[in-house]
Order: C-alpha cells, then structure tokens, then sequence
C-alpha cells in the first residue's frame, strides 16, 4: 500500500502506526483501515498487515 498523504503517514511497523489516516471506517461494526494497511478495533487493539494482533501503542506527548 502506498500512501499518498503529506506528510506520509507511518509505515505499519512503526511505533506510532495507528495514527496513519483512515481510509475505510466501519465503526458500526467496531474497525477501521487505516492508510498503512493496518486495521484498528474499538476494543484498542489493532491486526498488521502481516497478521499478528496488538494492542495500539500508548505514545507519550
């Protein structure tokens, strides 16, 4: 996935990877996709590209 965004949103490895834009919001159904690929739940957890599930980073200011 490519992102076209300016700045570029954060690759799906990064640490601050569920701030990327959102690109397919389902929040009826709890999940949104996010520019990088990565899908992330209300429930606080997030599935990378890759398959493996985590919880979204807590990122200090």
């Amino acid at each position: 996935m490519t992102c076209t965004h300016s700045p570029a949103c954060p690759e799906a490895t990064a640490a601050n990877c569920c701030s990327a834009h959102t690109v397919s919001d389902h929040s009826e159904q709890g999940w949104c996709q996010l520019c990088n690929g990565v899908i992330l739940f209300d429930d606080g957890s997030y599935l990378a590209p890759d398959g493996h599930v985590e919880p979204v980073p807590l990122l200090s200011a």
